[in-house]
Order: C-alpha cells, then sequence, then structure tokens
C-alpha cells in the first residue's frame, strides 16, 4: 500500500473493515480469526520462489524475459509475474502487511514455498501455527472478500493433500534475491518510500520487459531512487503521486541510454 496511513486511517474513522484480496493476505485474514489481535506473534508470508528459486545466481544475469514469465504455478499478468520472479512482489506484500494488521518489521516473515498451497500463516502468542490452504486459484480469496462474513461454494477444485504428496519450505536467500530488503525498509522507513519503492519498480521492470536492463538491475535501480529520495513523512496524497511522479523520472534517468 503506497497510501497505507491514509487508507487505514479512514477506515478506522468510518468505521469499516478492510477485506483484503489478495491471496496472502486473505489467508493472514482468516487465520486470524482463530484468536484475538493481541493474541497474534506475527505473520508468515509465504512465496513461491518464482522461476529462479534453484537457478544458479551467476547465471540470473542472463535471464530472458520469456524466461521470467514462466512462472511455476501462477498464472498472472506480465509486469505481476516479474515481481514474482524478483521477489520484489513479497517486498510489496510485507508494505501490505503492516498497513492491513498493523504489523512492525520484526513481525512479518517471509518463507518459500514452492506448492502456493499454503498461502500463508499466523502465530500466535502460544505457538499456535494457524495455515489457510487451497490450490493456487486466485477465485477462493476474491469471492472470500465479496461474501465475508459468510463462506459459499465456490468454482475452485478441492485440495487433495494424499495426491499432492508433501509440502517444503525454504529460507529465502536475501543474497539471491535482494529485493525482500527493500519491503522491510519500506515499513522502517514509512513516508513516502514505500510510493517510491513501487513506481521505480515498475519503470525497471518495462525497462527489463523490453530488453532495456537485465533482470538482476531491477532491484538496484530501485533501490537507488529508493537512496536518492528525500522522504516526506506522513504524506497527503498529492505528496504520494508526487513522490510517485518523482520516481518514476528519476528511475527512468538511471537506465541505459
Amino acid at each position: 500500500m503506497v497510501a497505507g496511513e491514509i487508507v487505514t486511517s479512514l477506515a478506522s474513522k468510518m468505521g469499516v473493515k478492510l477485506l483484503p484480496v489478495d491471496s496472502e493476505h486473505s489467508a493472514i485474514f482468516q487465520s486470524l480469526l482463530a484468536g484475538q489481535r493481541s493474541e497474534l506473534r506475527k505473520v508468515i508470508l509465504t512465496a513461491s520462489g518464482g522461476p529462479f528459486r534453484e537457478y544458479p545466481r551467476e547465471k540470473l544475469q542472463d535471464v530472458t524475459p520469456e524466461q521470467a514469465l514462466k512462472h511455476p504455478t501462477w498464472q498472472m499478468g506480465k509486469k505481476i509475474t516479474i515481481d514474482s520472479a524478483t521477489l520484489i512482489n513479497k517486498a510489496l506484500e510485507i508494505i501490505e502487511a503492516k498497513w492491513l494488521f498493523g504489523l512492525e518489521a520484526q513481525q512479518i516473515d517471509v518463507v518459500i514455498h514452492p506448492q502456493s498451497i499454503i498461502h500463508s500463516m499466523v502465530e500466535f502468542q502460544d505457538g499456535s501455527v494457524i495455515a489457510q490452504m487451497g490450490l493456487p486459484d486466485m477465485k477462493l480469496p476474491i469471492q472470500y472478500a465479496l461474501t465475508y462474513p459468510q463462506r459459499r461454494p465456490a468454482p475452485v477444485e478441492s485440495l487433495s493433500l494424499p495426491k499432492l504428496g508433501g509440502l517444503t519450505f525454504f529460507k529465502p536467500d536475501m543474497e539471491r534475491f535482494p529485493a525482500l530488503r527493500l519491503g522491510y525498509r519500506a515499513v522502517s522507513e514509512g513516508g513516502t518510500i514505500p510510493a517510491v519503492l513501487n513506481a521505480a519498480n515498475e519503470v525497471a521492470v518495462e525497462a527489463f520487459l523490453d530488453r532495456r536492463i537485465k533482470l538482476t538491475d531491477i532491484v538496484p535501480i530501485t533501490e537507488g531512487t529508493m537512496d536518492r529520495h528525500k522522504k516526506c513523512e506522513h504524506p497527503s496524497l498529492g505528496e504520494i503521486l508526487a513522490a510517485d511522479q518523482w520516481a518514476r523520472e528519476e528511475a527512468r534517468k538511471n537506465l541505459p541510454k
């Protein structure tokens, strides 16, 4: 959320709930129903790891747009598929989790889960971990947001655990996927930094799809734009839009000619 403070403040003022549609945040929202908000210890965002989870690090710079667009589990648009390849999608989800659930950076973990069956988890203070599971299909979280608090029959395939066979989890490699650091940084610094992260990344992703930069250039371009930004604390909507525009222009200035 580039305007998380504004949106959550307005929702609180109006006395309404924000119902997440993204699969990870819907999973957290659903899992939180198992306890009280005050009992929460942390949330655990799951990430597929994208198509290059086990790719040799030294070969990432040679990845083509065609390779990056072949996601192993989800069928998505081009931009979000590239974000999944760099894990910037998870950086943005860290920011969303902060505002949707009122969390600090240290309360948000990320774990690589290639099967994309557990969509996210919450850990309560007694050590219980509650997860929301299902086959990777966006129809379920979208429908749940539309029918909440009811659950209605959905046009999705049932999950068969015996057919699935097993689930695996890995700690994310911050050297291979430095984008995660940007999400935690944006949560910690706040202000207009999330808007700059989002805007600069969009410019860099577009440049990669146009074959102007390498996949491994996306994060440095985004981070460099964040480094050069003069943050505005507690920004208005106008200041957020100005930061967005500045970041796009700044990122474009640092693309190869």
